[in-house]
């Protein structure tokens, strides 16, 4: 296995949930192990209006600083180095700036960003983040207390991997921790023969594999959860794979999916 690249940037996206700050915490008690930098991010909007005198957007910026700003004094940095960005426009459109100034390795983000229905897991804003954005995505749980990630438990219908690297955050999380990684294929009704191939850097990372024939690969990872007891799922989006419904809609109910552990999804285009 080639030498793991640094994760240097984490990007933290907060709306304005009663979990922002449990969010915050879990990315920066993650960055002190990973030792990346902390980027916390809104993004705010503005409505304009003729004959507006006052500098509204500056005004309006300077609050949404002023306000995640409470957020970060609020917990605890642990040492780590965290910057506070604010950005006008839509959230899709800044992180993708963002990224390509900063050049981001990972986002941290709770499943709901703003206070919403309780029947939706992911949020419109989580969800747009997860299905319109090419950096991977660790969701972290509503009220999830921030613990050593030991075993990952890393589901996949087919083993083939377009690019290796979608697989850095996740070498990354493994080396940093000296956590162990244990595969699981779900071998849904359209499972292919050439699925069972596998990239050889998947391979190089696994310590355990098992497969497992079910209907859908969210069912697979509900009937071994408990046998696994990881501290972190791994998924990989794709058109075809576990967050399908991402791709016609950007929430998800939790009737449909929902993960009390930490969810780390890998972006593999297509």
């Amino acid at each position: 296995m080639q030498e793991i690249k640094t994760m240097k940037h984490i990007l933290v996206p907060i709306g304005n949930s009663e979990n922002a700050k449990n969010t915050l915490q879990y990315a920066i008690d993650f960055s002190e192990v990973i030792n990346a930098k902390v980027f916390v991010f809104r993004a705010f909007k503005v409505l304009s209006k003729a004959g507006t005198i006052l500098n509204v957007d500056e005004i309006v910026g300077r609050e949404t600083a002023n306000n995640v700003k409470e957020v970060v004094e609020s917990v605890n940095l642990k040492g780590v180095d965290v910057s506070i960005i604010s950005a006008k426009g839509n959230v899709i459109d800044s992180i993708n700036s963002i990224d390509k100034e900063l050049g981001i390795d990972l986002i941290i983000v709770g499943p709901r960003s703003n206070s919403i229905k309780e029947e939706v897991f992911l949020g419109n804003t989580t969800g747009s983040i997860i299905k319109q954005t090419d950096i991977s995505v660790l969701v972290v749980p509503e009220g999830y207390v921030f613990k050593p990630i030991k075993k990952v438990l890393t589901a996949i219908k087919s083993g083939m991997i377009k690019r290796k690297e979608v697989l850095e955050p996740l070498e990354k999380i493994l080396e940093a921790f000296g956590a162990k990684m244990r595969l699981l294929q779900i071998k849904t009704p359209k499972f292919l023969p050439e699925d069972l191939e596998f990239h050889s850097e998947l391979a190089a990372i696994t310590s355990a594999y098992k497969s497992s024939e079910n209907a859908t690969l969210f069912q697979g990872v509900l009937e071994h959860l408990n046998e696994n007891n990881p501290d972190l799922i791994c998924v990989f989006r794709r058109k075809r794979g576990f967050f399908k419904k991402l791709w016609e809609q950007n929430s998800i109910k939790k009737s449909d999916f929902e993960s009390r552990l930490p969810l780390l999804i890998l972006k593999e285009t297509e």
